[in-house]
C-alpha cells in the first residue's frame, strides 16, 4: 500500500488534482465568508432592529441640523441617528445597517451631497431592500430611501429641508402626520419642533407595536473642533413606558441648564448682573429645583441683594442641610462676594 501510494505522489497529475481540490476549498471558504464581512449585510436578520419613525431636518434661520428618532425598541438613538455640526446628519433604520451613519457623514464631509451620498451607500448594500434610512447635509440637500421589503405601512416624505419616515407603522396616517406637524411648526426652536413630530406621529397612530424608546440630537451650523462642542442637544429616552413625554421633559431641562451654564459663565467673567438673569430664567422653568434656585440665591447676594435671597436659601437648607455646607465652601473659590464673617451674619439671620 505504501508503494502504491509513493508512485501516485510521483505522477505529477495525481499532485494537480490534490491541489486544485485544495484551492477549490479555501476559494469556497473565501465565498462564503465575504458576505459576513463586508459593509452590505447580506443578511439583514441578523441585523440589530429598529423598527421605527424618524426625522431629520434643518431649521433655516440658526442653520441647525437634527435627528429625532421614537421606537418600540430599547435604547434606539444608540444606532439610528448621527450627525456632526457643520456637515450633516442620517437616520439608519428598520433592519439597521449602522454603518451608514459614519459612513454617511465621512461622505457629506468630503464633499459629497446628501442625495448622492445615501445612493451610494445603498447601492454597494445588498441588503438595501430592508433597510430604511434618510440624510440632510449643511446645504439643504435632503435624501431618503424606504427598501422594498421595510414592514408596512411604511414609507417616506422629503420636504424642502427637510425629511420624515418610517416602518412598521399602525397606518399610512403617521408619515402625512408628521410632515404637516413640521411644516406648521416653524416658528419654533428646531428640538421643539421635532417634539411637536413625535406627538403628531402618536396621535396619528404611531408604530404598531406601542411606544419604548426616543433620541433627539441637535447639531450646530458651523464646524467645530471640540469635539464636546458637536452636539448642541444630545438627548435620550432608552427604556419608558412614555419615551416622548419623557423626552420632552428633558427638552425643558435641557433649557433650563442652557440658562444656568450662560449664568456660570456670566459669574467667571465677574458679570453678577447676567448671571442672575440667566439663574432666574432657568428657575422660571423650575422653580421647585433646588441647585437652580441655590444658585439664583448667590447670584441675589453678590448684586448685593440679601433680602431677596434669604427666603429662597432658607427653603432649599429645609429641603436639604448640606446646600447650608456648600455655601461656606463658595468663598474660597471666589464664587460669593461675601466674606466669612459676612456670611455667617447673614446665615445666622435668616
Amino acid at each position: 500500500m505504501k508503494k502504491i501510494f509513493e508512485e501516485f505522489l510521483k505522477n505529477k497529475n495525481f499532485k494537480l488534482i490534490i491541489i486544485f481540490g485544495l484551492l477549490k476549498k479555501v476559494v469556497l471558504i473565501i465565498l462564503l465568508t465575504i458576505p459576513f464581512l463586508s459593509n452590505g449585510q447580506t443578511n439583514p436578520y441578523s441585523d440589530k432592529f429598529a423598527h421605527t419613525y424618524s426625522i431629520v431636518a434643518k431649521d433655516v434661520k440658526t442653520g441647525e441640523m437634527a435627528v429625532g428618532v421614537q421606537s418600540h425598541w430599547f435604547s434606539v438613538g444608540t444606532l439610528v441617528s448621527w450627525g456632526k455640526s457643520g456637515v450633516g446628519v442620517v437616520a439608519t433604520q428598520s433592519f439597521v445597517n449602522p454603518s451608514y451613519g459614519p459612513n454617511g457623514i465621512k461622505l457629506m464631509e468630503s464633499g459629497v451631497s446628501a442625495k448622492e451620498a445615501l445612493k451610494k451607500l445603498t447601492d454597494k448594500d445588498e441588503g438595501r431592500g430592508f433597510r430604511q434610512a434618510a440624510m440632510l447635509d449643511i446645504n439643504g440637500s435632503v435624501n431618503a430611501f424606504t427598501g422594498e421589503n421595510c414592514i408596512e405601512s411604511a414609507g417616506h416624505f422629503v420636504g424642502k429641508n427637510f425629511s420624515v419616515q418610517a416602518n412598521m407603522m399602525l397606518n399610512d396616517k403617521v408619515i402625512p402626520a408628521m410632515k404637516n406637524a413640521f411644516q406648521e411648526n416653524s416658528d419654533l426652536p428646531l428640538a421643539e419642533r421635532i417634539i411637536k413630530v413625535f406627538e403628531a406621529a402618536e396621535s396619528a397612530g404611531g408604530d404598531i407595536r406601542g411606544k419604548q424608546s426616543a433620541a433627539l440630537i441637535v447639531v450646530g451650523a458651523e464646524k467645530t473642533s471640540n469635539v464636546w462642542e458637536d452636539k448642541k442637544i444630545d438627548l435620550r429616552v432608552d427604556d419608558s413606558k412614555n419615551p416622548i413625554k419623557e423626552i420632552k421633559r428633558l427638552l425643558k431641562v435641557h433649557r433650563a441648564y442652557e440658562h444656568m451654564n450662560e449664568g456660570d459663565l456670566a459669574i467667571e467673567e465677574n458679570d453678577m448682573k447676567k448671571a442672575l438673569s440667566e439663574y432666574e430664567k432657568a428657575q422660571k422653568l423650575f422653580p421647585k429645583n433646588h441647585e437652580m434656585s441655590f444658585w439664583k440665591a448667590i447670584a441675589l447676594l453678590n448684586n448685593g441683594k440679601k433680602e431677596a435671597a434669604k427666603p429662597i436659601l432658607k427653603r432649599v437648607f429645609k429641603e436639604n442641610t448640606n446646600w447650608k455646607k456648600l455655601i461656606y465652601r463658595l468663598p474660597k473659590s471666589g464664587l460669593i462676594s461675601l466674606k466669612k464673617n459676612e456670611l455667617d451674619s447673614f446665615l445666622n439671620n435668616l
